[in-house]
């Protein structure tokens, strides 16, 4: 019986902690720049980087490849305001990011525009 107990309680524990930690490892995909992800590595980041300084989208398009939906909203035409939004978040200027990402229907979950990206992907795979 108290081994039976003492197994219900590890298994709720573990649930429990995965309830707690998967959702702020999500974070970086909602916008958050301090969060890395499963996936991050120093040399992604720093392509990553790159790309948005550079306004490059050819590099940044590379880099995401097979990487979320937001390579499906955002496009070489829309690709400097995106740049503009990653730079934003970076700078903790939540309000004026989001302005932006609504513009681009980028992370709505209201059932307008695309509501994909959540985070748009921007923040690499953190």
């Amino acid at each position: 019986m108290n081994k039976k107990i003492l197994g219900l309680v590890g298994v709720a524990t573990l649930a429990l902690g995965a309830l707690v930690i998967l959702p702020s490892m999500t974070q970086a995909y909602r916008g958050d720049a301090s969060v890395k992800g499963p996936n991050y590595t120093v040399e992604r980041h720093d392509a990553m980087e790159k790309a948005f300084d550079n306004n490059d989208f050819t590099a940044w398009q590379k880099l995401m490849t097979g990487r979320g939906n937001v390579t499906k909203v955002v496009n070489k035409d829309n690709f400097a305001k995106f740049a503009q939004i990653h730079k934003l978040t970076e700078e903790g200027k939540t309000a004026e990011a989001q302005k932006l990402r609504t513009e681009l229907g980028l992370g709505l979950h209201n059932g307008q525009g695309n509501g994909m990206g959540r985070g748009m992907g921007m923040m690499h795979n953190r």
